[in-house]
């Protein structure tokens, strides 16, 4: 009897990336990305780590000079301690540099940009998020990017028949 080894980073529990933000890049020019850290309870760690945390319809803003993510879902496990009360879209605290929070700030305020999280991921066993500096596409962007794209993957597809 033969048994097969399997790669340990190729487990889903082992993927760096925790959640990721699809509709973003489709409905977002992205114009520039931070990582930023996130200040975590306990049981949302272990939650992270079986991967039962989502990014869809959730944002960021700043507020008193401060970065928080808003309406990230991180569900309980049903082994969560009995003494807290874990709600699973509290406001969470980003960590961001002082020269990257002015940044931010500057752009969101004066020049119309939004931030928007784009994937959540471990980094030396820390959750990290990566949030882009970004501006709202507009319907006919939106059908022009969808059509550059399937014009890519026909050309590939006929370029492979070729060889």
């Amino acid at each position: 009897m033969r048994v097969s080894k399997q790669n340990p980073k190729s487990k889903a529990g082992n993927s760096p990336n925790i959640s990721v933000n699809r509709r973003a890049r489709h409905d977002y020019h992205i114009e520039d990305t931070f990582e930023a850290g996130l200040v975590l309870e306990g049981w949302e760690v272990k939650a992270l780590r079986a991967g039962r945390g989502s990014l869809q319809e959730s944002y960021v803003i700043i507020k008193d000079g401060e970065a928080w993510l808003i309406g990230c879902n991180i569900s309980p496990l049903p082994t969560a301690s009995t003494h807290i009360q874990p709600d699973p879209i509290r406001t969470r605290k980003l960590l961001l540099h002082e020269r990257e929070l002015s940044r931010l700030i500057g752009a969101t305020e004066q020049r119309g940009y939004t931030l928007v999280p784009l994937n959540m991921h471990w980094k030396r066993g820390r959750a990290k998020l990566d949030l882009a500096l970004a501006k709202g596409k507009k319907k006919f962007d939106k059908r022009a990017a969808q059509k550059e794209h399937d014009w890519q993957r026909e050309k590939q597809r006929l370029l492979k028949h070729r060889q």
